[in-house]
């Protein structure tokens, strides 16, 4: 068995689905829940997610080998602080926060240093919904997992963490905390912003209610992820605010650019916009559909 005693703090769709998984897989024995929300505690150990659950990460680090935090990233550091007088000899932390440089800042703000036990770690899976009771054993599965060790990070507890994502069906890649915090700014951060900001416009106009109810698939579709917690949302706008800020203003030199395009009613430059963007998406799909499982 894998793990022994597993502690997740924040147990709701991550937290949750990385749980059920390594239960399936028969790694886990005991898992301990950690939550500020009794009622979501309650229903993670009436559906057999955990064993148990407490309020107190100091607590519910104690006597865990292995330890997830799956805390909003405005709550990391407090979270370190809560468990730095708990943890036993040789725990392994990891997380799932979709922001890496702060999350290390705050490692070492409490601990004064990079533990050789902390392995950054990012799930680049999830849904809009939240909770436990939206987790599931299969959330991880053909799904990508960064992680991003540190100078400091043991090569026993990076492979112990490797490990565990791959029972859960995952592909793990490693990069630099820098690297990881441009590339999702770009690839997962701004396309959040896009939607946030098209439903936020819209509901703004004066007619939004008939604009919403003609709205065709493609609408809902490229929305979807405005559904996402806006809380968790706002944490990582802050915590990745440099790289996301720099993407955000060369795409909107970009849509400028499109803009003027439009308004002068340029067909040629609009039709090479869109044959790039096509091709670049298409080879995209491509090169997943024929990406070994």
């Amino acid at each position: 068995m894998l793990i022994k005693r597993l502690a997740i703090i924040g147990v709701g769709l991550i937290g949750g689905s990385l749980a059920r998984a390594l239960r399936e897989a028969g790694e886990v024995g005991e898992v301990v829940g950690c939550g500020r929300g009794k009622e979501n505690l309650e229903q993670a150990l009436q559906l057999g997610v955990i064993d148990s659950y407490t309020h107190d990460a100091g607590a519910a680090v104690e006597g865990a080998d292995m330890v997830f935090l799956a805390v909003p990233l405005g709550a990391m550091r407090q979270t370190f602080a809560d468990m730095k007088e708990h943890l036993m000899d040789g725990a392994i932390i990891t997380d799932g926060g979709s922001a890496k440089g702060s999350v290390v800042d705050d490692c070492q703000a409490v601990f004064g240093e990079d533990l050789p036990g902390f392995v950054p770690g990012h799930p680049i899976a999830g849904t809009e919904n939240s909770g436990v009771e939206a987790s599931f054993a299969e959330l991880y599965q053909n799904r990508r997992i960064i992680l991003t060790p540190t100078e400091n990070t043991s090569s026993e507890a990076l492979q112990k963490v490797t490990d565990m994502w791959e029972i859960c069906g995952s592909d793990v890649t490693c990069m630099s905390v820098q690297h990881h915090d441009e590339v999702l700014a770009a690839t997962s951060h701004l396309p959040h912003m896009l939607a946030f900001a098209l439903v936020d416009s819209l509901a703004r106009m004066k007619e939004n209610d008939e604009i919403f109810r003609y709205a065709a698939g493609g609408f809902r579709d490229f929305t979807r992820i405005a559904s996402s917690s806006p809380v968790m949302w706002r944490d990582i706008c802050i915590a990745n605010r440099k790289a996301l800020s720099s993407i955000m203003k060369s795409y909107s030199h970009d849509m400028a650019d499109l803009a003027d395009t439009i308004s002068r009613g340029d067909g040629d430059h609009l039709l090479e916009i869109f044959e790039r963007a096509k091709d670049s998406r298409d080879r995209y799909i491509d090169g997943i559909l024929e990406s070994p499982e």
